[in-house]
């Protein structure tokens, strides 16, 4: 899908400089497309700024780094893209720093995890845009019929499994490494084991002795005794997951604030615990951010950062936020929703924000790694999967795609 908002009517000349920005699409249908927040804020934009005009074209998330990649190998650049990653343009230095484009208090006022995601060498190129954290949401009526209560480790995690697959819970806890996703529900898993995608250092670690271990765990443990459900986790994607969730097939699963919607419009009264780690609750929590990034091609800097001054504003963060139950990436934004009633049901995601880590974005070679990832994760955890092979497999292409990449 794609829709182009062009100046909303306001009548008169269009402006002296025309700003193009794509979009991803963050609704689920045609009442909720982002189509409709952009076109709002726009019109506010240029109605305070006649002498500018924004166009928005707004894409799926199927489709939006394609078309902005063909944009920019076309010599089209977009002034602006809001996208899933940045780190190959900033690496072609096709990008503005963001110190070149926003006021000093709009950049001070990102979260401080998520502005240093969007940094390489130093320097923040990426700006967050939208962010969410991980939960375990689990189904308290199934879980009270089991006599049952929320896991905090691995131990009592795979009890409760078993409980619930005694009461024949179709998906006693759901693990979806399906190709949708694989990498966001494994990196959750390595961090509740005490691992991840990157040491300390920053360098890769995938198939370091605490992410062996974690995946044997989970191949013996989980998947070996028939706990997460009829179709292999490999061929078992993020959205099946969610939506065996609202239908009331899954005890447990990992879920984003999106699922609070899915469940409560199909009536599943859940509830939502920080995910189990190997000896209590996991340390560090996994957080996903998407981005906005500023191509230099137009020469528009000054332009462009007097728009995104006003697209970071708290309002407008608050009100993109709320409309797709997402978390801001602005301290002011965070704190009014901490503090409002109506955002309470937000409130557990916003409390592991600041334990959130996040993929190695800043590391051109990282979309290589994730779609390995994809590929290959599932069949670590078969009846005759091999977690130290396959992991190390991955590791081999993280160095390959460090080494093609110059990192």
């Amino acid at each position: 899908m794609v829709a182009l908002l062009g100046g909303c009517g306001l009548g008169g000349d269009s402006g002296d400089v025309t700003l193009r920005l794509v979009a991803a699409d963050y609704g689920t249908n045609a009442a909720n497309s982002s189509e409709k927040y952009w076109a709002k804020l726009v019109e506010e934009y240029e109605a305070e700024h006649p002498d500018v005009r924004v166009e928005v074209s707004v894409y799926s998330w199927n489709d939006v780094d394609r078309k902005v990649k063909e944009m920019v190998d076309a010599g089209e650049a977009p002034d602006m893209a809001q996208i899933g990653a940045y780190a190959d343009y900033a690496a072609d230095d096709l990008l503005y720093p963001a110190d070149d484009l926003l006021s000093i208090s709009a950049q001070a006022d990102f979260a401080a995890q998520l502005a240093d995601a969007g940094r390489v060498n130093g320097t923040q190129y990426g700006m967050p845009f939208a962010a969410s954290t991980r939960l375990l949401f689990y189904n308290k009526s199934l879980f009270a019929d089991a006599g049952i209560t929320p896991p905090s480790d691995w131990e009592e995690l795979a009890a409760d499994a078993a409980a619930l697959k005694a009461k024949g819970v179709k998906y006693p806890y759901a693990l979806p490494l399906g190709t949708e996703e694989a990498q966001a529900e494994t990196m959750q898993w390595l961090l509740s084991g005490g691992g991840g995608y990157t040491d300390q250092t920053g360098a890769y670690s995938v198939d370091s002795p605490e992410n062996v271990e974690t995946f044997t765990w989970l191949r013996d443990a989980l998947v070996g005794e028939g706990l997460t459900g009829p179709v292999a986790p490999g061929k078992l994607n993020r959205a099946q997951a969610f939506e065996a969730f609202a239908a009331g097939d899954v005890g447990m699963l990992n879920g984003h604030p999106s699922l609070m919607e899915m469940a409560e419009k199909k009536g599943v009264k859940f509830g939502m615990v920080p995910m189990p780690g190997e000896d209590g609750p996991t340390k560090a929590t996994m957080g996903v951010a998407d981005w906005m990034l500023a191509f230099k091609q137009n020469g528009r800097g000054r332009e462009v950062g007097e728009f995104l001054d006003f697209v970071y504003s708290e309002k407008n963060v608050l009100d993109f936020s709320r409309r797709y139950d997402l978390l801001p990436v602005t301290n002011s934004a965070s704190q009014t929703m901490s503090g409002a009633q109506a955002d309470q049901a937000l409130q557990p995601f916003l409390e592991e924000l600041p334990l959130a880590e996040l993929y190695p974005v800043g590391k051109t070679s990282w979309a290589s790694v994730s779609a390995d990832v994809k590929k290959r994760i599932g069949d670590a955890v078969g009846s005759e999967g091999s977690p130290a092979g396959v992991l190390g497999q991955i590791a081999g292409t993280a160095v390959a795609a460090e080494g093609s990449a110059g990192e």
